[in-house]
């Protein structure tokens, strides 16, 4: 056992017991018998790593921002939501329609950001849903890194055919994400009659996230879905340049 590690997990504990309540490192150091030294050495750290943070109006740490963002899969996303709202909005009055951005965790695509429009009535995703059957998730499984994609086949398996026709063959599931691969973007219409587009949102030329504007289909007007295309796509870049 590594009691370095033991005393952090500690530390992180005792101030998550009533996390709105900022904890004197004097305290903390005395309620877990820490050596004073060896307590503030392990603070700073954290600190440094975001799981703590001093408080902001008092004296004393609190839990950081990293540790939800742990939980929760969005570690790493911060400039991404931060400078996302311009994009959005922008796409959102263009179109006058919702648009998001989500991640890909495990098997499902998570939402972490939402742009939503004031249309009557409206196109609703779930936060988490399987990644095969979103065009968010589609996308993001086949930017995957070829060694990866294996990885994520052998993890979690190929769609249902229900759920994705004509990819629940290995060779019909590599025809689409090439294809996908090679245009740059998802267009898909699902069973509740939803309709959208997803396009990736790089990083340091690695796709960290996927951008999508969705709609009721009885919306989609003849000639608007290469509008609603290249709008994303163009987003996209916007994103990919802010973060």
């Amino acid at each position: 056992m590594i009691q370095v590690i033991h005393r952090a997990i500690d530390i992180i504990e005792y101030i998550a017991v009533d996390p709105t309540r900022p904890k004197l490192m004097g305290h903390i150091a005395e309620d877990l018998n820490l050596n004073t030294a060896t307590c503030a050495n392990i603070i700073k750290t954290l600190v440094m790593r975001g799981i703590l943070q001093k408080a902001n109006k008092e004296k004393g740490y609190v839990l950081g921002k990293n540790i939800s963002e742990i939980a929760n899969g969005t570690l790493g996303y911060d400039s991404l939501l931060n400078n996302a709202n311009e994009a959005m909005n922008c796409a959102e009055e263009q179109l006058k329609e919702n648009n998001l951005i989500a991640i890909l965790k495990k098997n499902q695509r998570l939402v972490i950001k939402r742009k939503t429009s004031e249309q009557m009535v409206q196109a609703i995703t779930p936060e988490l849903k399987n990644a095969y059957d979103s065009s968010t998730g589609r996308l993001l499984i086949a930017m995957l890194p070829d060694k990866e994609l294996n990885l994520y086949i052998k993890r979690y398996g190929l769609p249902d055919k229900q759920i994705w026709p004509g990819a629940d063959k290995p060779h019909q599931f590599l025809e689409k994400v090439a294809l996908i691969r090679n245009q740059g973007y998802v267009w898909t219409e699902d069973s509740v009659q939803i309709v959208g587009v997803a396009v990736p949102i790089y990083k340091n030329e690695k796709v960290i996230a996927s951008f999508s504007i969705y709609l009721p289909s009885f919306r989609l007007y003849p000639g608007l879905r290469e509008k609603v295309i290249n709008v994303a796509i163009e987003t996209g870049k916007k994103l990919s340049e802010s973060n």
